[in-house]
């Protein structure tokens, strides 16, 4: 008996009442179900056309090629132990005579880039892949070499030796760049030599100078300003990067030192802004085959 009372007491409990009460809104469900997903079809269109905008700027800045860049200058002034430093290598010691006597070639990644930039605050402005660098021999004999790298740059490097100023085949170098309205930078080296520098490796150019005394200071802007007459008598305007105001008409001169480093950060960015600003249409990668 206490058995079936207990049946008898589940019984009074149907199924069927819940289903009554639940089957009447589904109609109304239903038709909130269609207009929620048309509402949202609506909310995900909008979304959509917002979040292709930014694709469409992920692509475009994913659609630049790295920038191809070639180094020039006469012999002994330091090409490619800038490289080297840039690079963090000793190829240049490993040269027969410590002269370049062949092509080579040295891609940089972004993400050096970056690294190597780092004190200039300057991480948002790079949207190329990384940076292409082609070093060319500086000795009289291999003119034949620097006129095929300088071919194929879409921007260069044109190192001087403060100490020196322009030699011959520097001369000969800014001509062939002359010849084919190429872009160029100005990389005025050794800068360590003058006399009584005090080295901050690795620093950028205005932080550098920031620890020169005036004597320091004086002999600089006394080799700066005859190394810019010899420029000025060859027909090309210059000056120092963070001081030229007429960039398309001024080429920039960026002071480095190869062996402690001071300028690299600015050499690099420069070079990659530039390219940047300048060549955004040439570094674009296109569909058909350009002729």
């Amino acid at each position: 008996k206490p058995v079936a009372t207990k049946q008898e007491t589940s019984k009074p409990q149907p199924a069927v009442p819940a289903v009554k009460n639940v089957a009447p809104p589904v109609d109304n469900s239903k038709k909130s179900e269609t207009e929620n997903v048309r509402a949202n079809n609506g909310i995900a269109k909008k979304k959509g056309k917002k979040g292709s905008s930014k694709d469409d700027d992920a692509d475009n800045a994913s659609d630049l090629r790295s920038p191809i860049c070639c180094i020039l200058g006469h012999v002994d002034t330091g090409k490619t132990k800038l490289l080297d430093c840039i690079r963090r290598t000793n190829v240049q010691e490993g040269e027969a005579g410590g002269i370049t006597q062949q092509i080579g070639a040295t891609y940089f990644p972004t993400e050096n880039i970056r690294e190597r930039t780092r004190e200039l605050k300057a991480d948002a402005t790079l949207k190329v892949p990384g940076l292409l660098v082609i070093d060319t021999p500086g000795h009289e004999s291999f003119s034949n070499l620097r006129s095929r790298g300088s071919s194929l740059c879409d921007i260069a490097i044109l190192v001087v030796d403060i100490m020196h100023g322009l030699e011959p085949q520097t001369i000969e170098s800014l001509n062939l760049l002359k010849s084919r309205d190429a872009v160029f930078i100005v990389a005025l080296n050794k800068v360590d030599r003058l006399y009584g520098w005090k080295t901050c490796p690795n620093a950028p150019i205005g932080k550098a100078f920031r620890q020169q005394n005036d004597d320091v200071k004086l002999e600089f802007n006394t080799r700066l300003t005859d190394i810019v007459t010899q420029f000025k008598m060859q027909g090309v305007n210059t000056a120092l990067y963070y001081k030229n105001k007429e960039m398309e008409d001024t080429f920039n001169i960026v002071p480095t030192s190869a062996v402690s480093g001071e300028g690299i950060p600015d050499l690099l960015l420069l070079l990659v802004q530039w390219a940047q600003k300048t060549m955004e249409e040439k570094l674009t990668f296109v569909d058909e085959v350009q002729v």
